[in-house]
């Protein structure tokens, strides 16, 4: 095939090929239809556009363009990361599908440098002031948290231990659950509403630009998908095009049964997700027992090196953080396949609808396996403890953990630093490295063979073929991570820092991928980015929710405001006292013997005839109060107080959301008017080309002998017009 030939022309003959049927008299067209399905049964290898030479260097042939080697000398090198995009040169070589993409990941990015300075600004007000907060200091002061005895953490393998060795702990959640966080979940639930408002006008723009204004129709009425066309028995009218088309004779049963058929299997996966995370919670029950009588076995020498960083809680979170990631990538490689497999048994008529289709299992199936892990740490975790005496457990046997001495939030960080990092890390690898080895070995293979035996043809062979799923990987992997950096970024706000960090060499990776390693895919239009458009919108929305409840029930800013307005010691508002005022007291006789510690697993320092109670983190009664262990009305007006806080950011940010969307139009003022003056130019046309057909066959006593060219009236800007759109 000429490498000359433009988008437009791959486009048209590769629809020839999808539907070209090859069968002789004696067999049947259904079943010998398409280039797909001689590649499936191996008559061909491969069908593909060439590239335009090749991509290192410039070529000599006056006929061969070289808009590859433009692409990678200006937009495939990580060197040129702070280069604008050619963004129509890209849509004039790959097509408007992959134009609009990489335009879309060039707006997010730029987008996410103002998150990520304002995110930088929070964690620096928290770095800032680290020896500012009184109850750290509490905590850490050997006079007042060296005297606080805590009760055990886990039954029989731990023992008591005092509150100052949290010290570690409270101090870095205090990096992180401050005041500065709050102030950054507000402006965060802002930015999604500028960032998806204003793409939805650089989106306009580009639809009008690219000549994409009302394409999606024309795509849902015309072009259906060769797999679809093969399975109609029938044919009926097109209502709009007034033309016969193939349809499905689907009857009631089976389309029932498949619907419930593939819905049951997302269903079962989904449960099976929920299900590993039920394992992982019970890992982390299981082992933080083994891990406290671990590090209390060794001696302190041993641990010199990194002091109390190492604690049970963080080795239990690490650990667990480290196998939920493994479980997801491997329910990843897997549910892609089936994810395909039933959407393919549902028969969708059009590309789109079938993008549509496998976008929202895949989404809905991705949500629950990327951040189930998180919303258990963020609002499940030390929710349902109890309290000693009568604590809750799991499958009663495993009782219920309870959160880090530093609060639930740090864990939370963790969780997402590991699980955001490592997906990111990962996705570069698989979609750079993997592609690289296997063209790098292919190659090696063809060293042996003369360059100029080696034709043009053979070379693109050679290089990974993009599949029908590689755009959409892109776009999945890009959706998930924003939904890291906006359902949780209450608990992380250097989580869009590095996001834009990964964003810049994303979009030089993907690419230098496109340009040397993939190769050239078939092009395809797309007015948008389809149905992530609606999904960014969701995930937007619910943000809100989420970051309002990590504040109020995921950091201790809420009791913190309120221990200081209505519970200070003293005329004026202070913090001091509020380490003891936030622990209740329980009677250590009170113990059931299956939580007692065993004979040995308490500290050498603890005396059980001079220490008869110890700490716990809630707002209950002391032992000797006539409601014993019951909950204090500090415990309600805490809860009030966050109950309130939810619903006065929740309103604040939605009013300010839905006013910002008002305020801003979908589409720029001069692009609407471009497309009033194109629409009125194009009626014009019409109406003086229907009046001089009207003229010619009044003259021809109402014989029309001839159509009537073009009147010489209309303008040539209306005639161009006509000609491109029509």
């Amino acid at each position: 095939m000429d490498t000359r030939r433009t988008t437009n022309n791959f486009t048209e003959v590769y629809y020839i090929l999808a539907r070209c049927p090859y069968f002789t008299e004696d067999c049947k067209a259904k079943d010998k239809t398409g280039i797909k399905r001689l590649l499936n049964n191996g008559t061909y290898t491969a069908a593909f556009p060439l590239h335009d030479c090749q991509y290192w260097k410039r070529a000599r042939d006056p006929n061969c363009e070289s808009e590859r080697y433009l692409l990678f000398n200006n937009w495939g090198r990580l060197l040129c990361f702070y280069k604008e995009q050619p963004l129509n040169l890209i849509r004039k070589y790959y097509g408007e599908k992959i134009g609009i993409y990489f335009a879309w990941l060039g707006f997010y990015t730029e987008m996410l440098f103002f998150a990520a300075v304002v995110g930088l600004i929070c964690f620096i007000y928290g770095v800032l002031t680290y020896h500012e907060n009184t109850w750290s200091k509490e905590i850490c002061d050997p006079e007042i948290g060296g005297n606080i005895v805590m009760c055990p953490l886990c039954d029989r393998k731990c023992g008591y231990w005092k509150l100052s060795s949290a010290c570690t702990s409270t101090w870095q959640s205090h990096l992180f659950d401050n005041m500065g966080t709050v102030v950054f979940a507000l402006f965060m639930g802002i930015w999604v509403t500028l960032f998806l408002e204003f793409w939805k006008r650089r989106q306009a723009r580009l639809e009008h630009e690219w000549d994409l204004v009302d394409f999606e129709e024309k795509q849902l009425q015309l072009q259906l998908r060769p797999e679809y066309e093969n399975k109609c028995t029938g044919y009926r009218l097109n209502q709009v095009t007034q033309e016969m088309e193939w349809v499905l004779n689907r009857t009631t049963t089976d389309f029932i049964g498949k619907l419930f058929l593939c819905w049951t299997t997302v269903v079962l996966w989904v449960a099976l997700i929920i299900a590993c995370i039920i394992g992982v919670i019970a890992y982390r029950l299981a082992v933080y027992a083994a891990f406290a009588s671990i590090m209390k076995d060794n001696p302190p020498s041993r641990l010199h090196l990194v002091g109390s960083l190492i604690t049970p809680q963080l080795a239990t979170s690490v650990t667990a953080s480290f196998i939920n990631f493994i479980i997801i990538m491997i329910l990843n490689f897997t549910y892609e396949r089936v994810a395909i497999w039933i959407t393919d048994m549902e028969i969708p008529k059009t590309h789109l609808e079938y993008e549509n289709r496998l976008t929202m299992k895949m989404f809905l199936f991705q949500f629950v396996n990327y951040y189930s892990s998180c919303f258990y740490l963020a609002f499940f975790k030390g929710k349902f403890v109890g309290y000693p005496g009568n604590y809750t457990y799991m499958f009663r046997q495993l009782r219920n953990e309870e959160c880090d001495p530093g609060g639930c939030l740090i864990e939370l960080t963790t969780q997402l630093v590991i699980i955001m990092s490592g997906k990111q890390l990962w996705g570069n690898i698989q979609e750079a490295l993997v592609p690289w080895l296997r063209n790098w070995w292919g190659k090696w293979k063809t060293l042996s063979h003369p360059e100029s035996l080696y034709s043009r043809w053979e070379q693109d062979h050679d290089l990974r073929e993009f599949g029908q799923l590689g755009l959409f990987s892109e776009y999945l992997e890009m959706v998930i991570q924003f939904g890291f950096i906006t359902l949780f970024v209450a608990s992380f706000p250097l989580a869009p820092l590095l996001a834009l960090c990964n964003n810049i060499l994303e979009v030089r990776v993907d690419a230098w991928k496109f340009t040397t390693q993939f190769r050239r895919p078939v092009a395809a239009k797309a007015h948008s980015i389809g149905a992530w458009q609606e999904i960014l919108n969701g995930v937007a929305i619910f943000s809100v929710v989420t970051n309002a409840f990590i504040v109020a029930f995921t950091s201790d800013m809420i009791p913190r405001l309120v221990y200081f307005y209505a519970y200070h010691p003293g005329s004026e508002p202070s913090m001091e006292g509020y380490i003891n005022n936030s622990l209740s007291v329980y009677n250590i006789s009170h113990f059931p013997v299956r939580n007692q510690p065993e004979d040995g697993e308490s500290p050498a320092w603890f005396n059980s005839s001079t220490m008869t109670t110890c700490r716990y983190r809630d707002y209950r009664y002391p032992p000797d109060h006539e409601w014993q262990y019951s909950h204090t009305t500090r415990f309600w007006h805490i809860l009030a107080a966050k109950l309130a806080f939810i619903i006065i950011m929740e309103h604040v940010v939605f009013v300010v959301k839905f006013f910002v969307a008002w305020m801003i139009p979908d589409v720029p003022s001069d692009v609407k008017a471009r497309i009033k003056r194109e629409r009125y130019l194009i009626q014009e046309y019409l109406h003086h080309y229907e009046v001089e057909k009207l003229k010619v066959q009044l003259t021809h006593n109402g014989q029309c002998r001839a159509e009537p060219d073009a009147p010489e009236t209309v303008t040539v800007e209306t005639h161009n017009i006509y000609s491109e759109r029509l």
